[in-house]
């Protein structure tokens, strides 16, 4: 028996297992469904064995913690080092408000910031803005000016917390807004750690917060990078999000394919603008959802390692190996929260938190149980966060490294995200790159046809949602206490506003505005220009209006 193949004799057990003892169960209790799948569609068999896995080499495909290709993490270590940054996405209302927010999470065991903007700060307008009408501080806070972004972080020292910042098309104005708020209150640009979003190729694909056309949103994009590298080295200038992609609708294969190839694509730009591959790409961040599919969210951030660690040596030449980390940030997804029985949401979050833990991820923010309907009220804040501390210190899963690593069924899983991946990649490439299949609709079409798939399930009750379609009770959302923007608030946003322009110095503002649209209107680095501008007192809006009259708006193609 020694002599024969491992592999053969696996599969005539395998096959006497089916004939006798699966036989003979299946006949006794059925299964309960014909066909098993992930929450992306991908069908599940009923056991997976090394039969799965005929070209596996654990040496190339899972390595060691550290070493390339990260499969196991990117730390040797891993969380027995550090745990995972818990990072609370909170905003709402006015700077005043989301900053008493900040100090709570923080005396509740927050160890860095996440701030969530308001609709019209994601799109570029203040608040006092005829467009920002009835938006104020409703999903996030309203940050108009420098002195929204100095109440923001009173009293928080931000030469010591890293602070994350979930804005887009005008990243680069919120960026400077904080910089420059540091630089008043004395502490060097080379002591700030955090991350902007600044992923404007996703917000054509799914979010749809953009203001400018594509070219000159990526311009402003390596703005950042290049002004990043030499002034501000510790900083994240973007975080690649594949979190708005999948809350779309994109499955996990979707989610992870679209962000990689969106990565790749900054690398690009970067590289065209000059740029060393070794110099900027330490600094690129992600950002994944953590849906409620344990092992499918699992193996998507282990194939997602993989396959950067891959692209950034192989195809791009890096040579630093921190170049070939994949470091990412994960929340848990907003978009399987129900308002129907709301405190089953608790558990989802539970489920999907602990998914980015067994996965890797470098920092998490968990869901409230009350954002299905809500910005989250404070006891349900506390209790998302009190979830992400029980995992860390009670539940063991942060003791060793990769735990699942070798189980036949995740290494298979891992195996077939990267391969749909690298489909993606070369449909995508066919199209032209991502800005051109932006262009084409590609990425849109496809998020909205899973999403119909997925939502057709739910319908057809061909997949169970607790307390949606099956197990339904009365409502018990009205059991939840609200949380309320006030009209004070909204108030004391206008008048400072008001203040803001009635005495900063004119004509230092227009000079700076004007230097600003000259800029523009060339090639130079926008980002000095863009600080200038937030020294001299110049709004959110004003910036931003200055940059749309030089660079237009844009308007998605229609699918049919």
């Amino acid at each position: 028996m020694g002599k024969d193949d491992p592999l053969k004799v696996l599969r005539e057990r395998k096959k006497a297992w089916e004939r006798t003892t699966l036989k003979e169960s299946l006949k006794a209790l059925p299964e309960r469904k014909k066909a098993f799948t992930t929450t992306s569609f991908i069908p599940v068999e009923r056991l997976y064995t090394p039969l799965d896995l005929p070209s596996f080499d654990p040496d190339r495909d899972l390595a060691m913690p550290g070493e390339y290709p990260f499969t196991r993490g990117i730390h040797p270590t891993m969380y027995r080092r550090r745990l995972w940054t818990m990072r609370m996405f909170a905003g709402y209302g006015s700077a005043e408000d989301t900053n008493a927010r900040f100090k709570y999470l923080i005396a509740h065991g927050e160890t860095g910031l996440s701030v969530a903007f308001d609709m019209p700060t994601l799109y570029g307008y203040d608040t006092s803005d005829a467009e920002a009408e009835g938006e104020f501080g409703t999903c996030g806070v309203a940050v108009s000016s420098l002195r929204d972004m100095e109440l923001l972080f009173r009293g928080i020292d931000v030469g010591t917390i890293s602070t994350s910042m979930t804005i887009n098309s005008p990243a680069a104005v919120l960026w400077a807004m904080y910089l420059v708020n540091a630089e008043n209150r004395k502490i060097p640009w080379t002591k700030l750690r955090g991350t902007i979003q600044n992923d404007i190729l996703k917000e054509y694909q799914a979010q749809k917060e953009w203001i400018f056309p594509p070219e000159p949103s990526m311009r402003l994009v390596v703005d950042t990078f290049e002004f990043g590298v030499k002034k501000v080295p510790q900083w994240n200038t973007i975080s690649i999000s594949g979190y708005h992609i999948r809350e779309a609708g994109a499955t996990a294969a979707q989610e992870l394919a679209f962000t990689l190839r969106n990565g790749i694509e900054y690398v690009k730009w970067g590289l065209e603008r000059g740029l060393g591959i070794d110099e900027f790409a330490p600094r690129l961040s992600f950002f994944f959802n953590s849906h409620n599919d344990l092992f499918e969210e699992i193996a998507k951030y282990r194939a997602a390692r993989r396959i950067w660690a891959r692209e950034m040596r192989e195809t791009f030449g890096a040579r630093n190996p921190r170049s070939w980390w994949l470091r990412f940030h994960t929340q848990t997804a907003g978009v399987s929260l129900t308002k129907q029985q709301p405190l089953n949401n608790i558990v989802r979050t539970t489920v999907q938190a602990l998914a980015a833990v067994l996965g890797g991820t470098q920092s998490l923010h968990t869901n409230s149980y009350d954002e299905a309907y809500q910005v989250p009220h404070e006891d349900a804040a506390r209790i998302a966060l009190r979830t992400q501390q029980i995992l860390a210190y009670e539940s063991g899963v942060a003791n060793t490294i990769d735990p699942l690593g070798g189980s036949y069924f995740l290494e298979w899983l891992t195996d077939y995200m990267e391969d749909e991946a690298y489909r993606y990649f070369d449909r995508i490439d066919a199209l032209g790159g991502v800005v051109p299949a932006i262009r084409k609709g590609f990425f849109q079409q496809e998020i909205a046809n899973s999403a119909y798939r997925y939502q057709k399930e739910v319908d057809d009750r061909e997949r169970t949602i607790v307390g949606v379609n099956d197990y339904v009770e009365a409502d018990e959302a009205e059991k939840v206490e609200p949380l309320r923007v006030t009209k004070e608030s909204f108030n004391r946003q206008i008048a400072r506003l008001r203040a803001i322009r009635k005495a900063r110095n004119a004509r230092k503002w227009e000079r700076a505005l004007a230097a600003l649209r000259t800029a523009a209107e060339g090639t130079e680095n926008l980002m000095p220009r863009i600080v200038d501008a937030v020294r001299a007192e110049a709004t959110l809006g004003e910036i931003c209006d200055t940059l749309r009259e030089v660079f237009g708006t844009w308007e998605e193609p229609l699918l049919y």
